[in-house]
């Protein structure tokens, strides 16, 4: 359990320096040019992972809260069953991503103000901020521009617009939470399965048994 709440630690402190030091060392939609095809740009939304919006703020914060809960649960009744221990660093990490947004959301309008660029945000006396209570905004900063072209004029839907790969801006706490999904399907889809009920396939070798 120590080991969970150390990765866990380590990932909500990383992700909260790089918000902290890029919303008050640049100014909304600054961005710096690392490679061609990498950028820190800094934006900043009021939804969900990668900038989408679809439900209320309200909603989406305690929708977070009630998964970090239960992956709360989940982990201690992972660990009384003694599971591999690579399950347990996912599942760690997607906690972590959850709660470093929820950090945002809940904290980051009663402690920054909101200036107007090219100034760049502050620390302000603590509840006199831009918002209040879970209607902060979260910081998005890394962007990835891979490929981009512009589609031909006779496309249907699309035909002139220019399309990039891959436009939306995330930060770290989206990556622990990607990461830890991507993981748990590619190597512990099997533990998942049994998670759900699902039969394996030792137990349909032993029912034909």
């Amino acid at each position: 359990m120590a080991a969970v709440a150390a990765i866990f630690l380590c990932a909500i402190g990383i992700d909260q320096w790089i918000k902290v030091w890029v919303k008050t060392h640049m100014y909304l939609h600054e961005h710096i040019r690392i490679t061609d095809w990498f950028y820190i740009f800094f934006t900043e939304n009021n939804g969900m992972a990668f900038g989408m919006e679809f439900f209320d703020k309200i909603f989406l914060t305690f929708g977070r809260l009630v998964l970090v809960g239960f992956v709360v649960w989940y982990i201690g009744r992972c660990i009384r069953r003694g599971v591999q221990w690579g399950y347990l660093v996912c599942l760690s990490l997607i906690m972590a991503g959850a709660f470093g947004n929820i950090i945002d959301c809940v904290f980051y309008g009663l402690l920054f103000n909101n200036p107007v660029p090219p100034q760049v945000a502050h620390v302000v006396p603590f509840g006199t901020g831009y918002a209040t209570w879970f209607y902060g905004r979260v910081v998005d900063m890394f962007y990835f521009p891979l490929v981009e072209w512009d589609w031909p004029q006779w496309m249907p839907w699309c035909g002139g617009r220019h399309f990039i790969f891959f436009s939306p801006i995330f930060n770290f706490a989206d990556s622990c939470i990607s990461c830890g999904v991507i993981a748990l399907v590619l190597f512990y889809r099997k533990m998942l399965m049994e998670e759900q009920g699902a039969p394996t396939a030792n137990t349909e070798q032993n029912v034909q048994s």
